[in-house]
């Protein structure tokens, strides 16, 4: 009998990361996105122990019940990457098969590309792995799509932060519903792009009816989650976003540098990410520049959030990667 999902943390580079953890065995990561938590991977936890994995899912810096660092910039890539190694080691484990999705599939990527010797495996949903581009990435994204989109209206300290915290509840129903699959803002997928004289909630609805995939209780759980910080509940993720442009120059010693470990890439094809600037052209070209990259078939009718939309195929997927990797050491 597999046991029931634990709870604790773990103090990892000064940072004290609260961790969900179940099952014995080799160890898997499963790292979340914006605005989620560990909860995020709650159909995925039992699946994956029941197979033998150790399956453990930090509240990532920043978010939920896990520290919030001040400093805006103690929110970098090396910072998150650092994390992932740390929170291996302090586990006991020498290596692990790190999985993301969103913001967390950057970290997965990154990491597996700087430490291939303790990333046995790495999985990516939503974001694929992308090449380092030769300006800094806000710079470009604001050419193309303007001051509203999202990535760049995150940028003011405080402004997205308390209009995201005004009211949780409506925040996570408003961003989770209209972010999947089920939802007319992602037929066809399209950047989320906040008009001028607007606010970032204003470009979508609260939903009368929750998606099939999500429940009540599922948003009163997000919002439990996120409670302990209070008007500053979103800042933490979002500082990631203003570090975006700081990241890309604090890596750029490992320009060129591939990732060389097994890896799987999966999404939905309604995924807001598909729309993104050079997306289309990327997808098509992964295989060619990473020859351990496989990609799954896109999943029809999901949309940005892969393990809760589509919970059985992501499990899948995980679970025959998982079983054609080397045996850890």
């Amino acid at each position: 009998m597999t046991s029931a999902v634990e709870h604790s943390s773990v103090e990892v580079n000064g940072v004290r990361l609260h961790i969900a953890e179940q099952g014995a065995g080799p160890l898997v990561l499963l790292l979340h996105g914006f605005p989620e938590c560990w909860y995020s991977w709650r159909h995925q936890f039992a699946p994956l122990a029941a197979a033998g994995y150790r399956v453990v899912a930090p509240d990532q810096r920043g978010y939920a019940r896990s520290d919030q660092p001040a400093d805006i910039a103690s929110y970098t890539m090396l910072h998150l990457t650092g994390d992932v190694i740390g929170l291996i080691h302090a586990l006991g484990e020498e290596q692990a098969v790190v999985v993301g999705h969103d913001w967390g599939a950057p970290v997965a990527w990154t990491t597996a590309q700087l430490r291939p010797d303790v990333v046995r495996g790495v999985v990516g949903l939503s974001v694929p792995p992308a090449p380092r581009s030769p300006e800094a990435p806000l710079v470009r994204l604001r050419e193309l799509l303007g001051d509203g989109f999202y990535q760049v209206y995150f940028q003011e300290p405080g402004v997205a932060d308390a209009e995201l915290a005004q009211n949780p509840t409506a925040t996570f129903r408003a961003i989770l519903s209209n972010g999947s699959g089920d939802s007319p803002f992602t037929d066809p997928p399209r950047p989320w792009v906040v008009p001028e004289g607007a606010k970032l909630l204003d470009t979508m609805e609260e939903p009368a009816e929750l998606p099939g995939w999500l429940t009540e209780k599922d948003i009163e759980t997000f919002v439990g989650e996120f409670a302990r910080h209070g008007d500053r509940a979103f800042t933490g993720g979002l500082n990631w976003y203003r570090n975006i442009d700081r990241s890309w120059e604090l890596l750029a010693p490992f320009q060129g540098r591939g990732i060389d470990v097994p890896a799987l890439y999966m999404a939905g094809d309604r995924d807001l990410v598909r729309a993104f600037p050079g997306v289309d052209q990327l997808l098509p070209a992964l295989e060619r520049a990473m020859p351990n990259l496989r990609q799954a078939p896109a999943l029809t009718g999901c949309g940005h959030w892969t393990q809760q939309e589509r919970p059985d195929e992501v499990t899948a997927a995980l679970l025959e990667f998982l079983a054609e990797l080397p045996a850890a050491k």
